[in-house]
């Protein structure tokens, strides 16, 4: 079970989600603006919440506002729901802060599921043992304590950033396609989810020190996949 912050003006729209969400065993804490949620966080806290479904139309704050404003005080994983459904505004969306999005008109039960994939994303793997501490050359990934090294300086990872340098890592020297990548990290279908790693990718080579097109540890092999490099071979 998780808690569940729903932000979602629509009085009729919002006791629907909130009864479904509820059926499907989570705690869910409705409201109806966007200062409201922020409010709410920093009352209870982050660690209160375990995920946040935002729905972009609220009455006080533009959606992108409110979310780039959550991010600024959480980490909590964040599902955007927006009728926009184009690419530009997916991608603006996910550089925003958002971890996954739905696009209006959808169930009850579509929602569900992409709840129960970013919260498997947010969670430890379990389905294949891991070493606890990674070393490729200069960079250092310690499992356990979810802390990231390169050069002997700490990398300040989001969640999903970390999640994918270490599974990169964990395959070091290996070409690791998209599809992988968002079967394995993000846990979900493939269908769809090309620009969510694209994005990742792009913000974890920022964070490294490094560009596509001057790379040091990730290195993009054209129509395949990424290859984070190991520095010991």
């Amino acid at each position: 079970m998780a808690t569940v912050l729903l932000v979602e003006d629509d009085a009729t729209v919002r006791a629907a989600l909130t009864r479904a969400l509820s059926n499907a065993g989570h705690a869910v804490r409705p409201v109806g603006a966007a200062l409201e949620a922020l409010r709410h966080i920093g009352t209870a806290g982050a660690g209160a919440i375990d995920l946040v479904i935002l729905d972009l139309g609220l009455p006080d704050l533009d959606g992108a506002d409110a979310l780039r404003m959550l991010r600024g005080i959480t980490d909590v994983p964040v599902i955007v729901a927006t009728a926009r459904n184009d690419e530009t505004s997916m991608i603006r969306l996910l550089n925003a802060g958002a971890d996954d999005y739905v696009t209006k008109p959808f169930s009850a039960a579509h929602l569900q599921a992409r709840v129960a994939a970013v919260l498997r994303r947010g969670g430890q793997r379990t389905d294949q043992p891991t070493a606890q501490v990674t070393t490729t050359g200069s960079l250092r990934i310690d499992q356990s304590r979810r802390h990231a090294e390169l050069d002997g300086a700490p990398l300040d990872l989001t969640r999903r950033e970390f999640d994918l340098l270490a599974y990169l890592a964990e395959h070091a020297g290996r070409v690791v396609t998209r599809r992988e990548l968002v079967e394995q990290v993000w846990r979900q279908p493939y269908l769809g989810a090309e620009a969510t790693v694209d994005v990742h990718l792009s913000w974890l080579r920022r964070k490294l020190g490094e560009t596509a097109a001057s790379p040091r540890l990730l290195r993009t092999v054209r129509g395949v996949g990424v290859m984070l490099v190991d520095e010991r071979r």
